[in-house]
């Protein structure tokens, strides 16, 4: 392991927290989401989840005992500012303000992510990310956040991941808020870089302590045979899920766009410049998350499945993505393939030569099936490994990129969005009944290496 390398766990306020309806908080995207019936592949919901909110010091002992640096966790929007407007509610400022103060108390830096995917209800009645006047009401929650926290946080995220957001939220259905939008939803990308934007301006305006920088999943792209058909349409895929979201960050620019399908991304052609000046304010730190590679096929999909659930659009689409049967995979049926992860860094190396900031994974995990024995320990070797192999590629590094730590998805076994809790990534076992928490092999395994690592 590099040295002053830093290694993390990531959670998100909404998968683990729970207390839906406890002091003040209001009600969010996901919890109409979930309300809906079919949305949830088990039928479950996230009032509970791992019960964080009533839990954090058992957790934050756990943090400690398995020796992270940093933990990254998100602040839930509709925890500090119920109805997305106004003043903040101080029960939730009160709540991460004894979140802060334990962490700081272990020993572990907080980064704290302000959006992962829980918007105010009301703001979503009113168009959501689809609304340009969202972005404001989202650089108001920033000040608010930056004026209670802004002297503990280690590290800002604003967005976490626009890509999933977009794709998911927006364009096929499969996450809050449901809208099927398709290509129509890249509005939706755009006000969530100008959100973006316009956040980090709100914290550097409060005079926050701690770095601040934007989180995205990327994946790299390859067709899945070399044919200019092929070729055309993993473009357009690259364009979709990484370049339209880092190009605006890093470049201050939309990448440009191929003639035969330029009328796809429409809502991004003809951008304001005073828009982009503001997406590109300059960053601490770029976030990646990493999980997979994509292999794109010219043609509609057999089926309506997605590496994230079921969605019917995707049947119109000019593309699928195809398995990679070479590779193994997780309970996701996501391929584990780490020398992607290399080869994701070489991208961002060359193409962002030269304004790339210092990078943070700052997320990588797996779900299995684990299995709890008989005396409720749970033996999840194939996440150990899956950790062995992605943080090896980490330390290796990239030339070109100043990559400075690798944050684990996830603490705890967790509600996994759409999924509900069919999937587990945690390293932490969670009895959804009892919320009885039990360290898996891979927290004792990760525990070792930290301990070596000292």
């Amino acid at each position: 392991m590099p040295d002053g390398f830093e290694v993390g766990v990531s959670t998100a306020a909404f998968q683990i927290e729970g207390a839906v309806r406890d002091d003040g908080r209001g009600p969010s995207t996901w919890d109409e989401f979930m309300a809906q019936p079919g949305r949830i592949a088990d039928g479950s919901d996230a009032s509970i989840a791992t019960d964080h909110y009533h839990r954090y010091r058992e957790d934050v002992g756990l943090m400690k005992e398995l020796g992270v640096d940093s933990y990254r966790f998100s602040l839930g929007w509709p925890r500090i500012q119920p109805g997305g407007v106004g003043g903040a509610n101080r029960a939730g400022i009160q709540f991460y303000d004894r979140l802060l103060d334990e962490l700081l108390a272990a020993g572990i830096r907080p980064m704290a992510t302000l959006f992962h995917w829980d918007m105010p209800e009301p703001l979503q009645h009113k168009g959501g990310w689809m609304t340009r006047d969202t972005a404001s009401r989202f650089a108001d929650f920033a000040l608010l956040a930056g004026e209670a926290f802004g002297d503990r946080v280690d590290k800002w995220v604003t967005i976490n991941e626009p890509t999933t957001v977009t794709l998911n939220g927006y364009a096929l259905g499969i996450h809050a808020p449901g809208a099927t939008l398709m290509f129509d939803s890249l509005l939706s990308a755009h006000h969530q870089l100008l959100g973006h934007g316009l956040a980090v301006q709100a914290l550097r305006s409060v005079g926050v302590t701690g770095g601040i920088g934007i989180t995205n999943v990327h994946s790299p792209v390859h067709p899945a045979k070399d044919t200019m058909r092929n070729r055309a349409h993993a473009e357009v895929f690259d364009l979709i899920h990484n370049r339209i979201f880092a190009d605006p960050v890093l470049l201050g620019r939309y990448p440009r766009f191929p003639l035969l399908s330029r009328k796809l991304f429409a809502p991004l052609i003809e951008v304001d410049d005073a828009d982009l000046k503001i997406i590109a304010q300059p960053l601490d730190f770029y976030g990646l998350n990493y999980y997979m590679p994509t292999r794109i096929g010219s043609g509609p999909p057999a089926d309506d499945t997605t590496p994230d659930g079921v969605a019917a659009g995707v049947r119109l689409l000019p593309f699928h993505i195809q398995a990679w049967p070479e590779y193994p995979t997780t309970a996701f049926g996501w391929p584990i393939a780490p020398e992607f992860l290399t080869e994701t860094l070489e991208d961002y190396a060359a193409r962002y030569q030269g304004v790339l900031p210092p990078v943070y994974i700052t997320e990588g995990g797996a779900s299995f099936d684990d299995v709890v024995a008989a005396d409720g320990s749970v033996d999840d070797a194939d996440r150990a490994s899956y950790l062995a192999e992605h943080l090896a590629a980490a330390f290796a590094g990239v030339e070109g990129v100043d990559l400075r730590g690798y944050y684990v998805w996830t603490l705890l076994d967790n509600w996994e969005w759409a999924a509900g809790f069919e999937q587990r990534f945690g390293l932490i076992h969670v009895n959804a009944e009892t919320q009885q928490r039990t360290p898996k092999r891979s927290y004792a395994w990760l525990q070792h290496v930290l301990r070596e690592r000292r």
